[in-house]
């Protein structure tokens, strides 16, 4: 079940890197608030797939689960809970407030996976 893919080991530093671009360069109304939260459920995607030899499918909607669920955590105020306001990396990761559009995201960047999986035969572990 563990083995490293160095594929997607590779489109994990290359999101983490347009990722980090987008934090530190863009700052609009589009581009980092949602094209961001596309990208990172992507980026989490292929991390999982980095070390885990599992289904696209199942990979790809527990990562959907995982950030709706950290999403809806938001709106419970989830950063205050654990005490790390303070820690300006950790509250940017987590995230301070809850966004239906942050949902709707998650969504297209899972729809994304699913095609380009699908599409391109890019998951050899089905």
């Amino acid at each position: 079940m563990f083995a490293l893919n160095k594929k997607y080991c590779y489109f994990t530093l290359l999101l983490f890197a347009i990722e980090v671009g987008i934090a530190i360069f863009i700052h609009d109304g589009f581009i980092r608030p949602f094209i961001g939260d596309v990208l990172v459920v992507i980026l989490i995607y292929c991390f999982v797939k980095t070390f885990c030899k599992i289904r696209s499918t199942t990979a790809a909607m527990s990562v959907l689960a995982f950030a709706g669920t950290i999403e809806i955590l938001q709106s419970f105020n989830l950063v205050q809970i654990l005490g790390l306001q303070n820690n300006k990396i950790m509250a940017v990761a987590i995230g301070s407030t809850f966004d239906w559009k942050d949902l709707l995201a998650y969504a297209i960047g899972t729809i994304i996976i699913l095609w380009l999986e699908n599409s391109n035969n890019l998951d050899r572990s089905r």
